[in-house]
């Protein structure tokens, strides 16, 4: 239970870093606003994942077993790529920035798709219920860490240092990563890149309502995301210091969250 929860963090410190914490970097950099609001395709690979995914399931690495070995990978280019992401400058090229931020963003989503798989094979259906709970929270603390966090720290020291720090940070889940067992192997493992694509697809796809709940998961965010992307862009416009973003709307907003789903 305890690797659920590590790896909900795992999961939750990357997704912030390109976008709040960066947007609040360029917006320090006297980047253009509309140039920011292009940054949100860097996010893309969070929606594409699908793409990639079957390669987890088709392929295993030599080291460490057919989950941990693609988790530790993913993990380690992530820690690098949240380092290259600090050492790149807004101020002098958006691209390499831009470059970096595609990066962190790939292999976080790379991370998420080996721990979703990891999660469903380790716990038993009894355990599921508490596991997902335990991941939810240590996702929303790595989110809190990453924008509450890191907003706060950039009020005292450099975008540059900040990036380091949430980077160090992940150190931890790699640590866990090695120490956690390896889920059984499963007896239906696809055997060609074909079984890991089609055969899931054929089987979603055969079940009643499957277009409609698809439509429901690329949609019911929308309206969110629309709406909260580039706030923190907004809140330093109006004059809010880094440390009042972080503090009231990102831990206090966050709290309320984590709050509601226990009511």
């Amino acid at each position: 239970m305890l690797v659920a929860l590590v790896m909900g963090f795992a999961s939750g410190l990357p997704l912030l870093l390109t976008i709040g914490l960066l947007q609040a970097w360029m917006i320090e950099e006297k980047v253009d606003l509309s140039v920011i609001g292009i940054f949100a395709l860097v996010g893309l690979p969070y929606t594409l994942k699908f793409i990639w995914a079957p390669l987890f399931d088709r392929f295993t690495l030599s080291f460490l077993g057919r989950r941990r070995g693609w988790l530790l990978v993913a993990q380690v280019a992530l820690i690098f790529s949240i380092v290259g992401l600090g050492f790149s400058d807004p101020s002098k090229n958006l691209w390499i920035v831009a470059f970096a931020a595609l990066l962190v963003t790939f292999f976080s989503a790379s991370q998420d798709i080996v721990i979703d798989a990891y999660r469903r094979e380790d716990l038993t259906d009894a355990e599921l219920g508490l596991g997902s709970a335990l991941y939810v929270n240590g996702y929303r603390v790595g989110m809190l860490l990453a924008s509450g966090g890191g907003l706060v720290l950039a009020d005292h020291i450099p975008f540059s240092m900040v990036y380091l720090v949430m980077a160090a940070c992940m150190l931890p889940t790699v640590v866990t990563t090695l120490l956690a067992r390896e889920p059984a192997v499963m007896t239906d493992t696809p055997k060609t890149l074909k079984d890991a694509v089609i055969g899931p697809l054929k089987e979603y796809f055969s079940r009643s309502g499957a277009v409609w709940v698809l439509a429901f998961i690329l949609l019911y965010k929308i309206g969110d995301s629309m709406a909260s992307f580039i706030s923190t862009p907004f809140y330093l416009d109006i004059g809010f210091s880094k440390t009042e973003i972080g503090l009231v709307v990102k831990v206090f907003g966050l709290g309320a969250l984590m709050a509601g789903t226990l009511i």
